[in-house]
């Protein structure tokens, strides 16, 4: 099969996912195309895939999956066909933007001849603006690495002893909500005074966090971009996610496959990813609680630890995906003739 992978600007989730797709598709013998921008590809290793810039040139492929709505418009405005696209990410803007996004959705929908859903709430969506076919396809996060230091050593560079640990993990940008998680820092701070949080990541809204955390005194550390996150998780007690909105977010997948007990936010694909493994809460006073509970409660801590590994171990990994997805351009082509 001659595949042609097509997505747009990329620094997170989706780049990651197709990365691990290329080389799993190439040793299965296929040969595969990646269209994206420079900077993406330059970011990225879609090695050994061709590498192109413009849709157009994946008109020779068996079949395209494209990436992203933005993806998915890119290959509409082509012709791509069979065209296969992947919803990684809901619109959470309003207004004339969020407006003009979802009417892009709607036109991806009704031109691919199938749509997956990185979650089950945007399958849903997808059904409703008019998809042809659409079905759950879950992204699987990669392998941690290997620790490179011991849980006592990533704390002792964080000048930490034995002060329980909060961290979470993500892009500085609104969809995160991290004003809330600042709330529940200062909610947590009131029943247990040496608790540190600390937060990976950079983007726009580090500015405005770091003036709220000076003005407030939060017990909050933004640690920036990192590349040691596996480590981080082995220094952690609990992992909090404050989303407004993730599908099938890949540190939480991480953070269970550590071991690491997850508090989160029960939104888009997060319920279904997590089960019964992890706790849920819709504000700053649930998740306070709910955090509090894990720090304080050894008992709950350990089954949390335990119940998040025993659920990782039930998701698809990577090479699993991979398999799934050629399964499915084939009997997409097949089904055309």
């Amino acid at each position: 099969m001659k595949v042609g992978l097509l997505l747009a600007e990329s620094r997170g989730g989706i780049g990651q996912h197709v990365a691990s797709l290329v080389p799993r598709y190439a040793a299965a013998g296929h040969q595969v195309t990646v269209c994206s921008p420079a900077e993406t590809a330059e970011h990225f290793d879609f090695t050994p895939a061709g590498l192109v810039r413009e849709p157009t040139l994946l008109r020779g492929c068996d079949v395209v999956h494209a990436h992203g709505y933005k993806a998915g418009l890119a290959a509409r405005r082509t012709r791509l066909r069979p065209l296969v696209v992947t919803w990684h990410n809901a619109v959470l803007v309003t207004g004339v933007r969020g407006a003009v996004l979802r009417l892009g959705q709607r036109v991806v929908a009704r031109s691919a001849d199938l749509t997956l859903g990185a979650s089950s709430d945007l399958v849903g969506l997808a059904q409703r603006y008019g998809a042809r076919q659409a079905r759950l396809a879950p992204v699987a996060a990669p392998r941690l690495p290997e620790r490179v230091r011991d849980r006592a050593e990533v704390r002792a560079a964080l000048g930490l002893t034995d002060e329980p640990l909060v961290l979470s993990v993500g892009r500085l940008a609104p969809q995160k909500d991290y004003p809330l998680l600042l709330s529940v820092a200062d909610g947590v701070r009131g029943r247990l005074s040496d608790a540190v949080f600390a937060v990976v990541g950079d983007g726009p809204l580090r500015p405005e966090l770091e003036e709220r955390i000076a003005a407030e005194g939060l017990p909050v550390r933004l640690l920036g971009h990192r590349g040691d996150v596996g480590d981080l998780l082995a220094a952690a007690d609990v992992f909090l996610l404050t989303s407004h909105w993730e599908a099938r977010a890949l540190v939480v997948q991480e953070a269970m496959q550590a071991g690491v007990p997850v508090v989160a936010r029960p939104v888009g694909g997060i319920p279904e990813l997590v089960g019964d493994a992890a706790l849920l809460g819709r504000d700053a006073a649930e998740l306070t609680d709910q955090v509090c509970l894990v720090l304080t409660d050894a008992g709950t801590a350990v089954t949390m630890r335990d119940g998040g590994r025993r659920r990782a171990a039930t998701w698809p990994d990577e090479d699993a995906v991979a398999a799934q997805l050629l399964d499915t351009y084939a009997g997409l082509i097949a089904s055309r003739g």
